[in-house]
């Protein structure tokens, strides 16, 4: 299937272009873009317009064979002069703005988020420093029809305002069929029994294997990620006949399997933190409370919430009981365990289970 590539390297493009042509005078027609996955992008600039003090020049978005309502779309990078040192990044119109707390971007930041800042920081200082520029530089990124797509996205709900979010953390959109994922884990775990593993070690994703190798000190090329196939993966678990599975995911996914969600993409449902005020409130944390946690946009959020509480500790061991339960369920007659992290707060709970199978992998 066609790659594509992101908004933020369309955001990165359009500001070195910009920059570029801001800086020399000339005009430039394509501009070249490492991403941070390593591909070299030759994209095409668009809709050029260029003044004393500022040049504003467009990328348009390719979303390759992924189905993305933003593929399309303009992304903008008007560059200016500016008083102040160094490169200041902002949002303009069609770019929203972020109201709620736990996103990647502070409230009241343009939803530009942390590696697309970075690549449009990193291209823009490159033009400075092959033009010899030593002044200041202001760039702001806007999306013409970005509003209208925000509608058709979760923006609004998470609390981003104004437009869409410039996202991205490889640069690079790679499609796949659901199936295509389902029959790649199912390959990676048939090798890892095939070569004597008799349990196996799942995470989701990136955040999944960046916590199996720091917090827990285990090699993560011993973990398969599901993405969001949890189920699946039991599934597979079973049929290729290991004895146990551990489960290693962020709070942010597990908690839906808690509500017996065993696919846990956003397309199926959104019940984090319904779940979490629901577990919250058996345990006897008060209904303002409760509420605070209905309109959070983001877990670590909701966690200060039950710590402010006094009842983090048996709300969050009710939610693993429930995650185990369900785990089970799903994978008998496997033993199946679950330690559930959060990049702010570490490690929040795990099965009883958890330390026995964690040492099947390290004796591996």
């Amino acid at each position: 299937m066609r790659l594509g590539y992101t908004t933020g390297s369309c955001a990165a493009a359009a500001a070195k272009a910009a920059a570029w042509m801001l800086l020399t005078g000339s005009t430039k027609e394509q501009v070249s873009l490492l991403t941070p996955k390593g591909i070299l992008l030759q994209l095409k600039v668009l809709d050029i317009h260029k003044q004393e003090q500022m040049v504003s020049c467009a990328i348009a978005k390719d979303g390759g064979d992924d189905p993305d309502i933003t593929t399309g779309a303009h992304i903008v990078a008007s560059v200016s002069f500016s008083d102040r040192d160094g490169i200041q990044i902002d949002g303009g119109i069609g770019v929203g703005r972020v109201m709620k707390l736990g996103l990647d971007q502070p409230v009241g930041a343009a939803a530009i988020n942390t590696v697309p800042r970075k690549m449009i920081q990193e291209n823009v200082a490159e033009v400075c420093r092959t033009l010899d520029y030593n002044g200041g530089l202001s760039v702001i990124i806007s999306v013409p029809q970005g509003k209208e797509l925000a509608k058709k996205t979760f923006n609004p709900r998470l609390g981003i305002i104004g437009g869409i979010s410039i996202l991205g953390t490889s640069g690079i959109v790679e499609p796949m069929s659901e199936q295509a994922l389902v029959d790649t884990i199912s390959v990676e775990l048939k090798q890892r029994y095939a070569n004597g593993a008799t349990y196996a070690l799942l995470t989701p994703g990136n955040y999944g294997t960046d916590f199996i190798r720091m917090g827990l000190a285990l090699n993560p090329e011993q973990a398969v990620q599901s993405a969001n196939f949890i189920g699946d993966a039991l599934d597979l678990c079973k049929e290729i006949g290991f004895r146990g599975v551990l489960l290693v995911g962020h709070i942010g996914k597990l908690v839906k399997i808690a509500g017996g969600m065993m696919n846990t993409h956003s397309k199926y449902g959104d019940c984090r933190m319904e779940i979490l005020a629901a577990h919250g409130a058996a345990c006897g944390i008060y209904a303002n409370d409760a509420a605070e946690i209905l309109n959070c946009v983001a877990c670590d959020d909701a966690l200060r919430i039950l710590q402010q509480t006094g009842l983090f500790t048996p709300t969050i061991e009710r939610i693993v009981a429930a995650v185990e339960e369900h785990l089970q369920r799903r994978g008998e007659p496997m033993e199946t365990g679950v330690i559930i992290f959060s990049k702010k707060y570490g490690i929040l709970g795990q099965t009883a289970n958890a330390n026995h199978l964690l040492r099947q992998f390290m004796e591996e």
